[in-house]
């Protein structure tokens, strides 16, 4: 994922002196083009088309979610694209997100407005850094209870929870050791990563 650095020519160079931050209307105008464009704090990101091990991956992951959480009415599973606005300065797209029932108030028609309960991210070599760093801190200020890394080339998925302390590890599972991925906020689903990473 690359940080965006405008060209000189592109704004005057009084403008260099300056913390120049987008916002949400800026987000609105950036191209449709198949690549994922995200503002963190203001700062603008964007990471090329993903690759077909990342794709099989989520595939894998939203056939064996949305069935579970389809048939116990427990909430609403998105993929990206889907607009997470956190505030004016931090519009993401993650890979993947669960929104309970119980707070489904935040999905609109355009956009999601506040915090998913669940948010899973997939690796690539141009996101490692912003996913395991940048986007951790992120959705632990903005209250996103558990966030997933998966992680494709070392077949691993780290799990983050929050506390009264903010996020903890708790926990990261192997695909190599056959482990067995769940959550609380999904009481019974099990998800094998031998499966995930097959």
């Amino acid at each position: 994922m690359t940080s965006y650095a405008p060209q000189a020519s592109s704004r005057p160079q009084s403008a260099f002196r300056h913390n120049i931050k987008f916002t949400y209307e800026d987000y609105l105008l950036f191209p449709e083009d198949g690549k994922r464009h995200e503002l963190i704090n203001g700062d603008y990101f964007m990471s090329p088309a993903p690759t077909t091990k990342h794709q099989r991956i989520s595939s894998v992951l939203h056939r064996i979610m949305s069935g579970f959480i389809h048939e116990r009415k427990l909430g609403h599973l998105f993929a990206a694209p889907t607009d997470v606005v956190l505030s004016d300065l931090s519009i993401v797209q993650p890979d993947m997100l669960f929104i309970s029932t119980a707070r489904a108030s935040i999905i609109t028609d355009k956009n999601i407005q506040g915090a998913p309960d669940l948010v899973i991210e997939i690796l690539s070599e141009t996101s490692r850094k912003t996913d395991e760093i940048t986007k951790r801190k992120l959705y632990e200020m903005y209250g996103v209870c558990e966030y997933w890394i998966v992680d494709p080339e070392l077949t691993t998925v780290k799990v983050y929870r929050t506390t009264e302390k903010g996020y903890v590890r708790a926990g990261e599972f192997e695909g190599e050791a056959n482990d067995t991925l769940n959550t609380p906020l999904l009481t019974g689903l099990s998800i094998s990563l031998s499966e995930l990473f097959d």
